[in-house]
């Protein structure tokens, strides 16, 4: 029997004007351990959140990501056990079914002799996400710029700049991508592209030059955050809330409903300040100070 341990960290996509494009690592963990047996059953067990609603049968995506990489090498009628200890939030927008993937995937790989690079992996991973924004920065870690073409995912990582910290408000209530994604128009007018398109440029380096007065300018969106906003109760309060105690700037992080503000200064008070702008509009929710990681997924143990 191999058993391996892997660490992955959550993330938050879009970051702003960058929809389906730019993603963070966040110091917020889920860790997989799985165990692979010449015969026996597939077995997973489920801890943390969403213990109670993640499926332990063919459905969950973890146990699909092991089985694609069991499938890439050929690998058959192996028993399969994984322990699942999750803190990333569910259905939250913080990457926790990307965590699921990468998890999955970066295991099965320790697994089976470390064959398949970081560049196979993102592949395999995007397919089964449908996009890798949330996915690249999982597997690499950092600021990750993702594109999809045809001759596969392509993912330029680099490192955040000192002393940027997340801020995340995160309500109670859950908002699946699917149905955020349902919100948003099939076409956008052309003013609306040139304004995401530069704040896109201007984010990114902004980002890479540690320039973060700029952020406040940088981070305006027009694509997506305005269509969603009805999805989330409070959301422009919230934003207020955070700026008035000194964030550079505010976003949904990812398809949302959490609210993610970039920041250097005060961030338990811009934290206290979210909570309560949320719980004004009946929203209980909880806040996580996070910096941006920069490790990405990891081995942290591997038994052959």
């Amino acid at each position: 029997m191999s058993k391996v341990t892997v660490r992955v960290p959550g993330t938050t996509a879009n970051c702003g004007p960058g929809f389906d494009a730019i993603g963070m690592a966040c110091t917020i963990y889920n860790n997989l351990e799985l165990a692979l047996s010449p015969e026996g059953q597939t077995t997973i067990e489920i801890y943390g959140e969403g213990n109670s609603q993640i499926p332990n049968d063919d459905r969950n995506i973890a146990l699909q990501a092991v089985k694609m990489v069991l499938d890439y090498h050929h690998i058959q009628d192996r028993g399969i056990h994984i322990c699942l200890t999750n803190t990333i939030p569910l259905a939250r927008g913080l990457g926790s079914s990307a965590a699921a993937i990468v998890a999955g995937l970066v295991a099965a790989n320790a697994a089976t002799g470390n064959r398949l690079s970081k560049q196979i992996l993102l592949d395999m991973a995007t397919t089964i996400e449908g996009h890798p924004d949330n996915v690249a920065p999982a597997i690499y870690g950092g600021i990750c710029l993702s594109v999809m073409h045809s001759t596969g995912t392509k993912c330029l990582s680099f490192l955040p700049p000192k002393g940027l910290r997340l801020v995340v408000a995160v309500p109670e209530f859950t908002l699946s991508t699917k149905v955020s994604r349902q919100v948003l128009p099939k076409t956008v007018p052309l003013k609306d592209a040139v304004f995401n398109v530069s704040r896109s440029a201007l984010l990114v380096g902004a980002l890479a030059k540690g320039e973060l007065s700029y952020m406040k300018y940088a981070l305006e969106d027009k694509l997506h955050q305005p269509y969603r906003q009805k999805l989330i109760p409070g959301m422009e309060a919230v934003f207020e809330a955070a700026e008035r105690e000194g964030a550079l700037g505010v976003t949904i992080s990812g398809a949302g409903p959490s609210l993610i503000a970039y920041t250097t200064v005060n961030d338990h008070a811009i934290g206290q300040a979210m909570v309560a702008a949320f719980e004004n509009h009946s929203s209980k929710a909880a806040y996580h100070v996070l910096e941006i990681d920069t490790v990405g997924a990891e081995v942290i143990e591997l038994i052959p």
